[in-house]
């Protein structure tokens, strides 16, 4: 919401009280009442609260909280026995939060010595963090991101590809500028390996420019920054909530030089 040009009210929760999301329950009370205006009577109670993000009264909530680390690795990696050039991982903790009244969380790392370039949502607060790298927070309600953090100068990649295509598990499948393979289940007694050969248009003895190749995969269940979370606390609440975390890393910007 604006207040002559500038920005006044930019938090999702507060926004809803006073401009009422359209449903099918509204549409027939407009109807009814002849009505149309979504607009609140009357300025939300968060909206002078210490913690603006989140509604005074959250109804419906199923006490529960969820936590993903999503990651996302950058890298670059030469076609001089494969030497990584550059590798960086940039991540995201995003939470999902259901919890009645004003819950207050806080959140541990085992290994918070890795992260840098750190931004945190408006819910965190900075001393605790400061101190002793712990996540003290008033989460809002629903799903929001709690922070973002870069990891610099990792050593290893989940794989690794050598450009030099017979598949010895899963469906491969290989079309003019992309090749998707389907490993499913990984096996434990031996790494899946893909490997081929490309062969070159008639008359054409050498390629003229060095290729590159773009890799994307999906990795679910794990963080290979190594960043993993300790402990959640959740006070202030009638219950103990159900808690659950998750991690997953994917390919951001991932180049293979040929």
């Amino acid at each position: 919401m604006m207040d002559n040009g500038f920005p006044l009210t930019t938090e999702p929760n507060i926004l809803k009280e006073m401009i009422t999301p359209p449903n099918i329950v509204n549409k027939m009370l407009n109807v009814v009442t002849g009505k149309s205006s979504t607009l609140g009577s009357k300025l939300p109670n968060a909206a002078a609260s210490f913690v603006p993000w989140r509604r005074t009264t959250v109804k419906d909530a199923s006490n529960e909280v969820y936590v993903n680390i999503v990651e996302e690795l950058d890298a670059c990696v030469n076609r001089e026995e494969g030497v990584l050039v550059k590798c960086e991982a940039y991540d995201d903790v995003q939470v999902n939060c259901s919890l009645p009244g004003v819950p207050e969380l806080t959140m541990s790392f085992a290994n918070t010595a890795i992260i840098n370039d750190v931004t945190f949502h408006p819910c965190v607060r900075f001393r605790p963090w400061d101190s002793n790298q712990i996540l003290s927070f008033v989460p809002p309600d629903g799903q929001f991101k709690l922070m973002s953090y870069r990891v610099q100068k990792l050593k290893k990649t989940p794989i690794y590809v050598k450009p030099q295509l017979t598949s010895d598990s899963g469906n491969c499948r290989v079309s003019v500028m992309t090749c998707l393979w389907t490993i499913g289940q990984i096996p434990k007694d031996k790494a899946p390996a893909l490997s081929g050969n490309l062969r070159l248009e008639e008359g054409l003895a050498q390629l003229h420019a060095l290729s590159t190749f773009q890799v994307r995969f999906t990795i679910m269940g794990v963080a290979l920054s190594g960043l993993q979370i300790d402990k959640l606390d959740v006070k202030n609440t009638l219950n103990a909530p159900y808690k659950s975390f998750r991690a997953q890393t994917q390919a951001g910007k991932y180049e293979v030089r040929s």
